[in-house]
């Protein structure tokens, strides 16, 4: 199973910089020093749910470990008592295998739970995905893939307009460090909910690119997050 960590831009992200979007992100020195890369974007401020139109612009080279696209919310040590407690929806790679579309949840004091929703996804092919905070019920979210709902309610404690929203890439290298996996994903129509259920606006955000890996925007709202 997958353990993916959701972080804020502060926690372990190399560079952050406010959007505009910049035309070219740095240039990959060299791979990933860390177990945990990001490219993507992150609101500035809490939000209610966040959307995006997902794609791979490429198939994903992963030697160890397993590369993925995704929006969410929540992160590591941001539930309740310092617990992790993340939602998030996207597609995701490991070695030899096809892309595959997925969410997973983290609960306070569970482990976290990864539902693959479709596998051997056509590389270039989009979809609509995103995370959405319940309007009658503060604190309970859903998947959503395509305007279809995924789950039921899932109850994240502590959530309500306490969470950035992320939309990002991350590559794990499987804590062999020096490991270059590639990819290049694209996130078209980048928004977050100003209010429960709904009311999407495009993101206010910051750009998270850590070393070696990069962010290039396309037009408004949309970025091709690429590393390796």
């Amino acid at each position: 199973m997958y353990r993916f960590l959701l972080l804020v831009a502060s926690a372990t992200l190399a560079a952050a910089c406010s959007l505009a979007i910049p035309q070219r992100g740095h240039a990959a020195a060299a791979c990933a020093t860390s177990s945990y890369s990001y490219a993507g974007v992150s609101s500035i401020n809490a939000r209610f749910g966040v959307s995006a139109r997902i794609s791979a612009a490429r198939r994903p080279k992963v030697l160890k470990g397993h590369v993925a696209a995704w929006v969410g919310v929540g992160g590591a040590g941001l539930g309740p008592g310092s617990t992790n407690e993340w939602l998030q929806v996207g597609i995701s790679a490991r070695p030899g295998e096809d892309p595959a579309l997925y969410y997973e949840v983290a609960l306070p004091n569970r482990a976290p739970r990864y539902v693959m929703l479709k596998g051997h996804l056509p590389i270039g092919k989009t979809y609509d995905v995103s995370v959405l905070e319940s309007r009658r019920h503060p604190g309970a979210w859903r998947v959503w893939v395509n305007g279809t709902s995924m789950t039921n309610r899932i109850y994240l404690p502590g959530s309500h307009g306490a969470w950035r929203p992320i939309a990002t890439a991350e590559s794990w290298n499987g804590e062999a460090l020096g490991t270059c996996n590639t990819f290049a994903f694209r996130f078209q129509r980048i928004q977050v909910a100003a209010k429960p259920g709904g009311d999407w606006e495009p993101i206010d955000g910051r750009v998270l690119a850590d070393t070696g890996y990069r962010v290039q925007h396309e037009r408004r709202s949309t970025l091709l997050a690429s590393g390796g």
